[in-house]
């Protein structure tokens, strides 16, 4: 934890001797100690860059956890290896940092080295993804968002959708670009609309894993081109592998909007940050966004101003967060007994 430097009476008087400033000096030193001995200092790793949301994900960290907050931030990009964020943990550990913020690739193969932190008595804080550990208190505690309910949301207008334009839940043939595999994110989306294909009879007939990024998102998208020539619905699970299917279905000459009884391939995705993403909501070539709230920092900030007041903050906390599209025959939705009103992208 924070370590208090010390300096012996020895030192200081000799210090103040040598400059000729007599106790004036001794008085800056401990004033300069007690300044630092308030600074917090935060490892943060973080899972990679992999997406628009990432890096504003990542800025809100850093936004938050400033000098002039009372705060040294150090931060690891882990660059999409677990191994590289056990290494970047393990660095903390080794810095005595008096907080660890993890935002993990994948939810398994955390216990080690989340024993070792809790050994050396440094809370850790989850944001973003989860980890998948038997014993929970190796985290103080998680901050991030329901992405099983993002889905829930995203199904319940793609239904509301369809029911007002009278198209059968048959008719209905779609793939889904998943993110990283493992990640609570695709864990969630991924159950959301497995679970909705089978309760409304829509036809899923692929998941195939596009990592989260656009070139990805592309790729995958032209492969399942190849593959299915009756793909009506694309289900991404980020807006950087939406505009790349986008790209790709575009190049295959491919219309992308909502007539799909008529030719037209939607696309839907999640997150809502990118502002091209955003445009294409506009546009209608994303028909609809769940968003996904990025800005973690502050949330971060008053957990450790908790923390550190000797509270017990609620171990999972989930933040707010809407859908956004353009397509005027879906006003609002409701899902598990909450009423969703649809936002303008």
């Amino acid at each position: 934890m924070r370590k208090i430097a010390v300096t012996t009476a020895a030192l200081l008087l000799f210090s103040a001797i040598l400059a000729g400033c007599g106790s004036s000096l001794i008085k800056e030193e401990k004033n300069s100690e007690a300044a630092q001995s308030d600074i917090i200092t935060v490892g943060f790793s973080q899972l990679g860059a992999e997406s628009d949301w990432r890096n504003t994900n990542t800025a809100s960290m850093q936004e938050a956890l400033t000098p002039e907050n009372g705060f040294n931030l150090v931060y690891k990009n882990g660059q999409q290896k677990q191994a590289n964020q056990i290494t970047a943990v393990r660095m903390f550990i080794q810095q005595e940092v008096d907080y660890i913020v993890l935002a993990p690739a994948t939810e398994t193969g955390w216990e080690s080295v989340l024993t070792e932190a809790r050994d050396a008595d440094i809370p850790v804080i989850l944001v973003d993804r989860r980890v998948d550990v038997a014993d929970k208190s190796l985290y103080s505690c998680w901050v991030g968002s329901d992405f099983e309910l993002e889905s829930k949301k995203m199904t319940a207008w793609l239904k509301a959708f369809t029911e007002r334009r009278n198209i059968s839940p048959e008719n209905l043939h779609i793939v889904n670009i998943q993110g990283t595999p493992g990640s609570t994110a695709q864990i969630g989306r991924t159950r959301g609309l497995a679970n909705a294909a089978r309760e409304n009879g829509w036809d899923l007939m692929a998941e195939v894993s596009g990592d989260f990024t656009e070139n990805k998102g592309r790729e995958v998208m032209a492969a399942l081109l190849k593959g299915y020539d009756n793909i009506n619905v694309v289900y991404c699970e980020n807006d950087n592998m939406a505009i790349g299917a986008i790209d790709a279905l575009e190049s295959a000459g491919k219309h992308i909007g909502q007539n799909i009884m008529n030719g037209d391939v939607m696309v839907v995705s999640f997150d809502g940050v990118n502002e091209k993403s955003r445009e294409y909501c506009r546009e209608g070539k994303i028909s609809c966004i769940a968003e996904c709230n990025p800005l973690h920092g502050p949330r971060v900030q008053a957990l450790i101003e908790a923390l550190e007041n000797g509270e017990t903050p609620e171990k999972f906390n989930y933040v707010d967060e809407g859908l956004f599209s353009s397509v005027s025959s879906v006003k609002k939705v409701v899902v598990d007994g909450t009423e969703y009103t649809i936002q303008e992208p």
